[in-house]
């Protein structure tokens, strides 16, 4: 993606692998990092042209620009690896400083694209593949993570239990176009850490329930009722989300709430987040579907701040699997 020096985004290009693991039922690291490996030139090749034609110029290159970014942490080390040792060539080659960007700060900023007007302080939720928790963003890089899942994501989850059901990968989508057929309340799926009194998640038991209650109905000899299932495994993840989203906007004060990450873009989610905040008279900001999932439209957007911040990193800086997002880097 490039962003211009007042935030508006001139291009921002996605390439997608998912075709790729979907025949695996999940990300298999190794796939990943060769196909970012093929897909990062190209990419970034359009993007430029891309945005050579917005801007109404010929052509556009790396010395163009200001700076280059990327995500440094966290994630797959394989895939961020790739990003890191491109964009240092780049920043590198062309002699402009580079930045280092927090994936999970990309997510907070994502709802930027849908409302520019979106300020903090707010309680952001960040529910993805391979993320869990609540965050209450005081400020621009002023982040607490406030609660976090303690083993599965909520993403991670629907993948399991699409694979169980035999729905194929990812499971995000798949569950959602089920469960709309299926009745919520016809199985009473556990509601883990509902009642916790703090606001950490977890979704490994109710992955349990779920694949062992399909495994049950299939030696019982009966064929499993999959919308119905899969509406009911959604409620259940649903109820506890809306739970602690509530518990938390108590907690902080915050006027306002939103939304990160790909399950951002289950519909269901989306309409219970909608019905609380309307009763609690808080501001709902939804990044739009596009950008829910990972792309790089919102990781310019940090990297905009931060240019003006003068937060630069040195070409030896590396990729990290692991980094908390509560620590300014």
């Amino acid at each position: 993606a490039i962003v211009d020096g007042e935030g508006n985004l001139v291009a921002d290009i996605v390439a997608s692998q998912v075709d790729f693991h979907a025949r695996f039922g999940g990300v298999v690291p190794e796939i990943a990092s060769r196909k970012h490996i093929e897909a990062i030139c190209g990419v970034c090749d359009e993007c430029l042209d891309v945005a050579a034609a917005h801007l109404g110029l010929e052509h556009l290159t790396w010395s163009d620009l200001d700076a280059v970014a990327v995500t440094y942490a966290p994630g797959l080390m394989g895939a961020l690896v790739v990003g890191v040792a491109f964009a240092k060539g780049a920043a590198w080659g062309a002699g402009k400083p580079l930045i280092g960007v927090n994936h999970l700060e990309g997510h907070l900023y994502a709802n930027k694209i849908g409302a520019p007007d979106f300020e903090p302080p707010a309680v952001v939720s960040l529910v993805s593949g391979g993320n869990t928790m609540l965050v209450h963003m005081r400020g621009w890089g002023d982040y607490e993570t406030l609660g976090a899942t303690i083993d599965d994501a909520v993403g991670e989850a629907f993948d399991k239990v699409a694979k169980a059901l035999g729905l194929g990968y990812p499971g995000g989508p798949v569950i959602s176009q089920q469960a709309a057929l299926g009745n919520p309340d016809a199985i009473a799926f556990p509601r883990a850490m509902m009642h916790s009194g703090d606001l950490r998640f977890s979704l490994s038991g109710l992955k349990t329930a779920v694949v062992t209650y399909i495994n049950n109905e299939r030696d019982a000899g009966r064929e499993p009722n999959v919308p119905d299932i899969a509406a009911s495994f959604q409620q259940a993840v649903v109820d506890v989300q809306v739970k602690k989203a509530e518990m938390a906007l108590r907690q902080t004060g915050a006027r306002t709430f939103c939304l990160g990450g790909g399950v951002a873009a289950n519909p269901v989610l989306r309409d219970a987040y909608q019905a609380l905040c309307k009763r609690l008279h808080v501001r709902l900001t939804l990044p739009p579907l596009s950008a829910c999932g990972d792309n790089a439209g919102m990781i310019a957007l940090v990297a905009l701040d931060r240019y003006y911040a003068g937060k630069f990193c040195p070409l030896d800086a590396d990729a990290q699997a692991h980094a908390n997002l509560d620590e300014p880097y």
